[in-house]
């Protein structure tokens, strides 16, 4: 008996001090062990004082079923329902009970009301918390407030019982608040410490992989960059912040074994021989062999081991297949293999983010854990400004030093994303040394391309979708390309506002169509206002000029939007020009950058609408998308925002909230001519048709379009108040949209 007690004791005890349990879960378990001991050790003391036989049992029955009820609760994971339902009972079953049977406010009763506020405040969140607040406040006083005016109601002890029903709600009430502040302190305890092992280690993987990134200066930052996509995937793979953690670590630590691989072959230009691939090959295993020695963190290996084994089983070192490959290893897999796709090679440049989804999109199933590769597929849709790719240390100058320009344009930048965050680029512009008698002529080219370089080769303009909107220089000269209008002012600079003498300032914003761009140089600044041919394109700052040197160039982009609105010179372009039909009409310009308001799903719902891809659109996936989702206002990305399904009409799908199961039906008939021709007739226009039906928690949403047979069905687990279906896309406009 004495074992078993130690054993359930040692197991609250890790449960408790377990960093990847929720913290308002761990204090509820505090404090629900705390209030079982309160009630039972309030039995005998109703016994001792002789209160009615029908209290004592009520006492008995309820801390029986507040055990059961937390027990059953830890079981099944249904925690967040059992903090509600309890303080719902406490509230207005338990307290009032215990005011009116155990003497009102003249025996120990108003101590015992303590525990409901000390629960609510303790282990509620959020509004629920302030609710359940007001309730209790207001509950305590209708008590109060019935045992003054009618005190026949309350069952009231002599003056000894009184005393001695204080003295036990003293006690067992101060026992639950001793647990309650002896658990936080020990957290913050054990937490400081543990933060404080992770520093030290976090520290010292970071100097081992800086020192074997060093080796290969293709590339510098691969592992960091692998261990943060690796953790964004864990994220959304529904992994808890300490197992987002691990495999964080695990991936930094993914390519250990290439320090025993010789730097040779590590940096050789162009394609190795077959014998150096097979070298290269033993990088997992003298991985593994590294760090299995680190005993305390047993599965830190997994991810050397076995990050290039493949899903279908072609993969080394071992041909493991499928779900038999570890869990850790199959997300670094994708991760590792979207940094490769998007960093620069010796043999090639970083790949742009579109031809990167395809070939994950392609590659699911065989080369990639479908589930992973999915969750992959999602962070590139939703990285619109393209962040999640490889940064140099020199900002924006793919590893050079300087941009030494002799003639125009014969060396231009990388190009640099303008946003609506300001952009601001700083750089000191001197003389070229081969040119030493011309004078330096900095300038800058306004550009849209998939991969962000300026492209002169007809075959790279044509590969790249390169669209030049035109040249400004920092006089206020301009040239105009693809833009529809330019505008340019030149003034003094303000004196405030001056750099230092040969530094020239660029501060660049997009809003919508529209750039801004200033040029500020030292004694003038030039303001240009430029129209885009639409909203829907990038837009790239690329550095160039002639016959000098540019060198110390820092890129910095503020965190707030930019609030300052830019003069429009141009009419915004709109392709939804057309009367509204039951919902207003929508342009989608990115992914996911408007939707229709939610429609509340009921079976039989019938959501008829005209689709069009804009001409702008280029990939399969740019198409209109179905959302299914909750949220307290019944807008996408609202209040308390769930996405449950988004449904591509190609067919793809993105199951987000670990609160839905997603079963997916694709047929092609005979009528669907291929993409190419699916493409076209996105293009061209459509009227479409959505039906929904639902059955319980189980709503299912059809739809058919040039030779596609959808059928997506969502198992919604959790329990809204209401779910919404809202219209959305890619690159797509969406009018006369009729709902039945």
């Amino acid at each position: 008996m004495v074992g078993f007690f130690r054993k359930v004791s040692d197991y609250f005890r890790s449960y408790i001090f377990d960093s990847t349990v929720n913290v308002k879960n761990r204090s509820f378990i505090v404090f629900s062990g705390a209030v079982l001991v309160a009630l039972f050790a309030a039995i005998p003391c109703g016994l001792i004082m002789r209160e009615p036989i029908l209290a004592t049992i009520s006492t008995f029955v309820g801390a029986v079923f507040f055990t059961v009820y937390v027990l059953i609760s830890v079981r099944y994971n249904r925690l967040e329902q059992a903090k509600v339902s309890i303080s719902i009972i406490l509230v207005f079953v338990f307290l009032p009970a215990m005011y009116f049977t155990n003497g009102g406010a003249y025996g120990g009763t108003p101590v015992w009301l303590l525990l409901g506020t000390i629960y609510i405040a303790m282990i509620l969140e959020g509004r629920m918390k302030i609710v359940m607040l007001i309730l209790n406040m207001v509950s305590m006083a209708a008590y109060f407030s019935v045992g003054y005016f009618y005190p026949d109601l309350i069952i009231a002890y002599d003056r000894a019982g009184n005393y001695f029903d204080t003295m036990a709600a003293l006690v067992i009430v101060s026992w639950v608040i001793f647990c309650l502040i002896s658990f936080q302190l020990s957290l913050s305890k054990h937490e400081e410490a543990d933060k404080s092992l992770r520093r030290l280690f976090e520290q010292t993987a970071t100097a081992l992989v800086t020192a074997i990134d060093a080796k290969d200066k293709y590339t510098h930052g691969h592992s960091a960059r692998v261990a943060e996509y690796s953790r964004k995937i864990a994220a959304l793979a529904g992994k808890s912040e300490r197992e987002c953690d691990d495999i964080y670590y695990v991936a930094l630590l993914h390519d250990v074994g290439k320090i025993g691989i010789p730097e040779h072959i590590i940096n050789k230009e162009g394609k190795l021989t077959d014998e150096e691939y097979d070298i290269i090959k033993q990088h997992p295993v003298l991985g593994a062999q590294i760090l299995k020695g680190i005993s305390e963190i047993p599965f830190i290996s997994i991810g050397a081991h076995y990050h290039h084994e493949r899903y279908d089983g072609n993969g080394y070192p071992d041909g493991l297949k499928g779900n038999d490959i570890p869990e850790f290893a199959r997300i670094i897999s994708v991760a590792d293999a979207y940094d490769a796709m998007t960093s620069k090679r010796s043999y090639r440049d970083t790949i742009p983010q579109q031809q990167v989804r395809e070939e994950f999109v392609k590659c699911t199933g065989t080369q990639f854990d479908p589930n992973f590769a999915r969750m992959m597929i999602h962070l590139i849709d939703i990285d619109t400004e393209y962040e999640m790719k490889e940064r140099e240390e020199i900002n924006e100058l793919s590893g050079k030093n300087e941009l030494s320009i002799g003639d125009y344009r014969s060396v231009v930048s990388d190009g640099i994303l303008l946003t609506q965050y300001m952009t601001t680029i700083r750089m000191n512009v001197g003389k070229n040394k081969h040119t030493p008698t011309r004078t330096p002529n900095p300038s800058i080219i306004l550009f849209d391309a998939l991969d962000g370089h300026f492209h002169d080769s007809d075959k790279n303009i044509k590969d790249m979708l390169y669209l030049e909107y035109g040249s400004i220089w920092f006089d206020g000269r301009y040239e105009l390309i693809g833009a529809r209008k330019m505008v340019t002012k030149t003034y003094e600079t303000d004196y405030a506002d001056a750099p230092a003498q040969n530094e020239y300032v660029i501060k660049a914003v997009r809003e919508k169509d529209h750039l801004l761009i200033r040029m500020i140089g030292k004694k003038n600044t030039s303001e240009i206002i430029a129209a885009l041919p639409d909203s829907i394109r990038f837009a790239y700052i690329g550095i160039t000029g002639e016959y000098c040197r540019i060198d110390n160039i820092m890129v910095t982009k503020d965190k707030e939007i930019n609030e300052e609105p830019i003069p429009r010179i141009a009419e915004e372009v709109s392709y939804i020009n057309v009367p509204d039909g039951d919902v207003p009409n929508i342009q989608i310009n990115g992914y996911r950058t408007s939707a229709t308001d939610g429609i509340p799903v009921k079976d039989g719902l019938k959501i008829i609408f005209h689709a069009q891809s804009l001409p702008t659109a280029r990939l399969v996936w740019h198409c209109p998308f179905i959302n299914i989702f909750t949220s307290d206002d019944g807008k996408v990305f609202g209040e308390n925002y769930k996405d449950y399904m988004l449904m591509r009409l190609d067919g793809e799908c993105w199951e987000g909230d670990p609160a839905c199961d997603v079963t997916l039906s694709i047929i092609k008939n005979d009528t669907f001519e291929g993409w190419d021709a699916w493409k076209d007739f996105n293009m061209a226009g459509f009227d479409c048709t959505v039906t929904v039906s639902v059955n319980k928690n189980r709503i299912t949403v059809r739809t058919e379009n040039f030779g596609i047979i959808l059928k997506h069905t969502a198992l919604i687990l959790d329990d809204p108040e209401q779910v919404y279906i809202a219209l959305t896309g890619d690159q797509s406009a969406i009018t006369n949209i009729r709902i039945s």
